[in-house]
């Protein structure tokens, strides 16, 4: 039965405040997997400070939370962490390596059997283009990457084993200063690409293509956001979480409305400031949200349950 969600029957209902040993904690991802959770963020004394290593949580119930791994590398700001479940049962990081005055930007990955050793995060894909979410589907890895310099474009990657990422659409959108994405796929193959864009109008933009991912068609969604999360429900509802900035800027979770080509706010989080890229994981009938806000001062990181209930 396809759920019908109401803003009217969703609610927080839990909030744990996880991540808070640093000046600025910030970026997250979840995930499920090995029966427990894992959460990845960024430390660092500041939103863009060059000191930023990546901490990794884990715990077996969502309450208790103790760190299972710090990535760091010397003279780099490692930022903005991606877990990717690979089809051979390791777990991957996607992150960025940032270096330089100004910043220069590569992505790495790193991968781990038991997410305490994690090998050296590597450099994976080209320079100055971010791999911001990549996903499996069949037999190959899908990443969209977002150039850091001008010009300015996203471009889509396919990898069969989640290191050599070659291009499959050179130029997947390049209006508006495209750049973080949110990445999902159906079980036929369908992929669902909600995009960040910073120029222009600045809306999202909603992409959607099927196999093999060339020709894509773009809906304008009339809002802008940031730190943009796509997760699909069992029913095979979508819902997002970004930042959304129309009025009081805030980390809320989105049905997305595909047909019409349009988001609609279910929850807004206890947030504010400096805050959003959430990570999503349906688990028990809820939707758990890993965030980040600077709401109750500096820089944090939260984990949220969220009900979202149905008429």
């Amino acid at each position: 039965m396809h759920v019908i969600i109401s803003p009217a029957t969703t609610e927080v209902r839990a909030l744990r405040r996880i991540g808070d040993t640093a000046p600025h904690s910030a970026f997250t991802d979840l995930v499920r997997y090995a029966g427990a959770w894992f959460c990845a963020f960024r430390e660092g004394r500041s939103h863009l400070s060059d000191d930023g290593v990546l901490r990794v949580l884990t715990s077996s119930d969502g309450r208790s939370w103790q760190t299972s791994a710090v990535l760091a590398q010397a003279g780099v700001d490692l930022r903005d962490p991606r877990f990717v479940l690979r089809p051979d049962g390791r777990l991957q990081l996607l992150a960025a390596a940032a270096t330089g005055t100004p910043k220069r930007f590569r992505t790495v990955a790193a991968v781990s059997d038991d997410v305490k050793r994690w090998d050296e995060p590597r450099p994976v894909g080209e320079p100055d283009v971010w791999v911001w979410q990549a996903a499996w589907c069949g037999d190959a890895m899908y990443g969209v990457g977002y150039a850091t310099r001008e010009p300015r474009f996203v471009r889509l990657y396919r990898s069969e084993d989640g290191f050599d990422l070659r291009p499959v659409v050179r130029t997947l959108f390049s209006a508006g200063y495209p750049n973080e994405s949110g990445l999902v796929f159906d079980p036929d193959g369908t992929a669902t690409c909600l995009l960040r864009r910073d120029a222009g109008t600045a809306t999202a933009q909603l992409g959607r293509a099927r196999p093999p991912y060339r020709e894509w068609t773009w809906t304008d969604l009339g809002v802008r956001v940031g730190g943009p999360a796509l997760c699909r429900l069992p029913d095979g509802t979508l819902v997002a979480g970004v930042r959304l900035h129309d009025g009081a800027v805030r980390t809320a979770i989105c049905a997305v409305d595909v047909a019409r080509g349009r988001l609609r706010e279910l929850v807004t989080l206890p947030s504010g400031g400096d805050s959003s890229y959430p990570g999503l994981v349906w688990h028990d009938e809820r939707l758990h949200v890993s965030y980040y806000s600077s709401h109750e001062g500096r820089s944090c990181v939260y984990l949220a349950e969220v009900d979202l209930g149905s008429h």
